[in-house]
């Protein structure tokens, strides 16, 4: 970790894919954030980049994209995205701290974050990140957790939190665990080089008590409905938000893709383990179908 480094929430090891969504009653929030990205993502693509990809499930969401790239700090959670999706040339999977992207500059017409932000504690920066890497024009889909939520502000009126959902600075209710209040959200996107489009309010009703009382194709299909309102008002603890790469930058050439983090070169050797830098001679691991950039 280089000395400014953010610190960096890592899931190496971890069993979320299992414990969270697939033991851990959460088909109502999958479902609901699937109907999100249907509404907003394009109708083609070339080139998604998908920030925070974990173990690959939303991956298969993105059937309009030629080409996927997986990016995760976590190694085995991109193994565990191998096994489901498999090794094809479709998609590349990276190993990289989204402080720092590895990719040439406007190189992806697409790109996501999702459940991904909460875990930055400077999210201007990796936002940065990304528009860097995107072409003008290109959709860029960010979920973020919101801090400005129904529940937080009836807790607060009751007194029963001390921190306010209204004022605009990030929340940390767990370490590395973020909240944060809409309009910065907007307000940072624009900072970085982003038009807001349209907003989505997702998981409106997740609640266990609310999923124990009423059948999940009803929730699901309520939520649907609220999602809507997003453009007016954001009261639920997931906001989905489609954002257009504004300003007139670079667009990668053909068949580029990585630059080396150390000198900035972008024509790297693909050799059997690694990719080589011959500006600087570095070497970047290539190892099991994972590139590996990550600085430490």
């Amino acid at each position: 970790m280089t000395p400014d480094q953010p610190p960096i929430c890592d899931y190496e090891g971890s069993d979320y894919q299992t414990s969270f969504w697939d033991e851990g009653d959460r088909a109502y929030e999958d479902q609901v954030e699937a109907i999100a990205l249907r509404r907003l993502l394009p109708k083609s693509g070339n080139m998604m980049l998908e920030v925070g990809a974990g173990a690959g499930r939303n991956t298969p969401r993105y059937q309009a994209f030629q080409r996927v790239v997986l990016l995760d700090y976590s190694t085995t959670q991109l193994q565990q995205a191998q096994s489901k999706l498999g090794n094809d040339d479709r998609y590349v999977y990276v190993a990289a701290d989204a402080y720092q992207l590895p990719f040439v500059p406007g190189v992806f017409d697409g790109a996501t974050m999702i459940r991904t932000l909460h875990h930055m504690a400077e999210p201007q920066r990796a936002l940065q990140q990304v528009r860097l890497a995107l072409q003008p024009g290109a959709a860029f889909i960010l979920e973020y957790a919101n801090k400005q939520n129904l529940k937080a502000i009836l807790r607060y009126v009751f007194q029963m939190q001390s921190w306010s959902p209204f004022t605009p600075e990030a929340v940390e209710f767990a370490a590395l665990n973020f909240d944060f209040h809409p309009k910065s959200i907007r307000g940072w996107l624009q900072e970085v080089g982003f038009s807001v489009e349209r907003q989505l309010t997702v998981s409106h009703f997740r609640m266990g008590i609310l999923k124990r009382l009423f059948p999940l194709d009803l929730l699901v299909k309520l939520d649907s409905l609220a999602q809507l309102s997003g453009n007016w008002w954001q009261l639920s603890p997931s906001v989905f938000v489609l954002s257009q790469a504004a300003g007139d930058t670079p667009i990668a050439s053909p068949g580029a893709l990585f630059r080396c983090l150390v000198c900035g070169n972008d024509e790297l050797e693909q050799l059997p383990s690694s990719l080589h830098c011959p500006n600087c001679d570095h070497h970047w691991s290539f190892e099991n179908g994972i590139y590996d950039f990550r600085v430490k």
